[in-house]
């Protein structure tokens, strides 16, 4: 029977393809997964095709998938989670080396952790998943010839098992660097924030898996812990809320709306009217599980209630964990500009939980590359060679540079805040771009996505430093280049300057009326451009306008 030398079977999150990667890579063959198929033919995430058209559409893309590869594939082939639910599918599987990845619930929640790229494991994760697996686990029995537990063993180890249950020939061993590395752990990096200005230093977790880090951050002294979430993840927020409150804390959740309609006096308001009923006192916990705009929120509620109460930021998306919810910037909008009303109230920690960025809409996880690619060009280098290796792989969260994209851009604005947490000097680099990508963002009353903005806003920095004479020619051109490179826009339109210069004489940046613009020297070389000339000003407006 020709077809695959090897089929995992298995629920979300068991490792199989951690583990069909080494199979493939010990056997001298190819790799292939069926989700990755069904979310290259339908050119969307699986929580979105699930949203979108519901899980029957998602079901027989996954049929036409896992055909296709059976007849097709002849290396290693991992299926999705609920492949075996199909009885064609088990039909096909029959009589063929199918393995059984298996855990048990406990590791299943460890292992899933923030993920909501799980749309069948959104709510409470201990029961669903013993729901699914009451649903599930017979049918992989059915169509597997062996069965390996993955509890407490290392990839390498399962991937071993595999083969001497299938009675596959062991090959030479081949080192992947992954041999010592528990299944149940991956590599988390910690990323120190100094203390400034009386405030206490601080951690920026960036991994996967992180939830169990929350009660550490809390800690002992809190009784209750309110978890403030937008609308779009309100099941992620209730398992937030069920965990902590299974941890021994008196729990709620606070939902917030949707990104920046969230962040207004108004919802401020709504969120100290709970606190306030459910008796939050100083020693209390506020969590931000969200995007920037929730856990802009989340801080300035922290900072106002009770003059401020501790606070953890759980950032969701690429521009919250790169920007948003790092340095201590806390704020809301009014209808006179963004952010400005605020405070700068660090946080307890920040937990970057990278497996929230499997689900994340295309559109959104490009728009926070703007914030990465502006840490490229103030401070790393690196980030900018890494984002033209390869464009389209820094497009997604697959990518083989989203890890170390993402901890460089902390990094980055680590060092700046660590020295200036106040905005007071250094800090103000930090702004490149948002000048005018703010002048968009009010302009289109916060339609436009923050990092859409942004990236206009740099092409204008760098087409006003050039014609100040600060920036050469090579790198000017280099950030239309590299920002169109992942999809991000370069132009707005033309006929909506003398409102967007309205809007930056109210920017926190400007000094009384003297406009004041971050621009480039070269790159990792950002200055300070005070009171332009108003006609360069529109001349560098006329070089992004549509």
């Amino acid at each position: 029977m020709s077809g695959p030398l090897i089929v995992l079977v298995g629920p979300m999150g068991v490792g199989k393809s951690t583990v069909g990667e080494l199979l493939a890579e010990r056997l001298g063959t190819t790799y292939r997964d069926t989700d990755a198929d069904v979310v290259a033919a339908a050119g969307k995430a699986i929580a979105e095709i699930f949203f979108d058209e519901g899980e029957e559409h998602f079901r027989e893309l996954e049929r036409r998938a896992v055909r296709d590869a059976v007849d097709q594939h002849t290396g290693v082939l991992a299926l999705g989670g609920g492949a075996v639910l199909d009885a064609k599918t088990r039909a096909l599987l029959a009589g063929r080396p199918v393995a059984y990845l298996a855990m048990d619930v406990e590791e299943a929640v460890r292992r899933v952790g923030l993920n909501t790229a799980r749309p069948l494991l959104a709510v409470n994760p201990r029961r669903q998943w013993r729901e699914l697996m009451d649903a599930r686990r017979h049918l992989y029995e059915e169509v597997a010839r062996t069965t390996v537990a993955t509890d407490e063993r290392t990839p390498e180890e399962v991937a071993q098992a595999v083969l001497d249950a299938l009675e596959l020939p062991e090959p030479a061993p081949v080192a992947s660097g992954r041999e010592n590395t528990p299944m149940t752990e991956q590599a988390t990096t910690r990323i120190r924030i100094a203390g400034t200005a009386g405030t206490e230093p601080y951690e920026v977790l960036v991994g996967r898996q992180l939830l169990g880090e929350l009660p550490n951050l809390i800690g002992d002294r809190a009784k209750r812990v309110a978890v403030l979430h937008p609308e779009a993840l309100a099941g992620t927020g209730e398992a937030v809320r069920e965990d902590l409150a299974a941890q021994g804390y008196e729990a709620i959740a606070i939902q917030l709306p949707n990104a920046e309609e969230a962040k207004t006096a108004e919802v401020a308001a709504y969120c100290w009217k709970a606190l306030g009923q459910t008796g939050f006192t100083r020693s209390d916990v506020i969590v931000g599980v969200g995007g920037g705009a929730t856990t802009d929120v989340a801080g300035f509620v922290a900072a106002s209630w009770l003059r401020g109460v501790r606070w953890i930021a759980v950032p969701t998306t690429v521009l919250g964990m790169v920007d948003a919810a790092v340095g201590g910037k806390t704020g809301i909008n009014t209808a006179e500009g963004k952010n400005l009303v605020g405070a700068f109230h660090p946080p307890a920690g920040v937990l970057c939980d990278l497996a929230a960025l499997d689900s994340l809409p295309v559109h959104d996880y490009v728009s926070g590359l703007a914030e990465v690619i502006k840490a490229g060009f103030i401070a790393d280098p690196v980030i900018l060679g890494l984002v033209e290796a390869d464009p389209q792989a820094a497009r997604t969260p697959a990518g083989p540079h989203t890890a170390e994209l993402i901890e460089r851009s902390i990094r980055v604005k680590a060092e700046v805040v660590s020295g200036d947490l106040k905005e007071s000097g250094p800090r103000e680099v930090l702004n490149y771009g948002h000048t005018l990508g703010h002048a968009i963002e009010k302009n289109e009353r916060y339609k436009w996505r923050h990092g859409a903005a942004v990236s206009v806003g740099m092409v204008f920095a760098a087409e006003l430093g050039r014609l100040a004479g600060r920036l050469d020619d090579a790198t000017a051109d280099r950030h239309r280049a590299v920002l169109e490179s992942v999809g991000l826009p370069l132009t707005y339109r033309g006929d909506q300057w003398p409102r967007l210069l309205e809007n930056m004489k109210v920017d926190k940046k400007s000094r009384g009326d003297l406009l004041r613009f971050v621009v480039l020297d070269g790159i990792g070389r950002p200055a300070v451009l005070e009171g332009p000339d108003p006609a360069v000003l529109l001349a560098a407006y006329g070089e992004v306008s549509a």
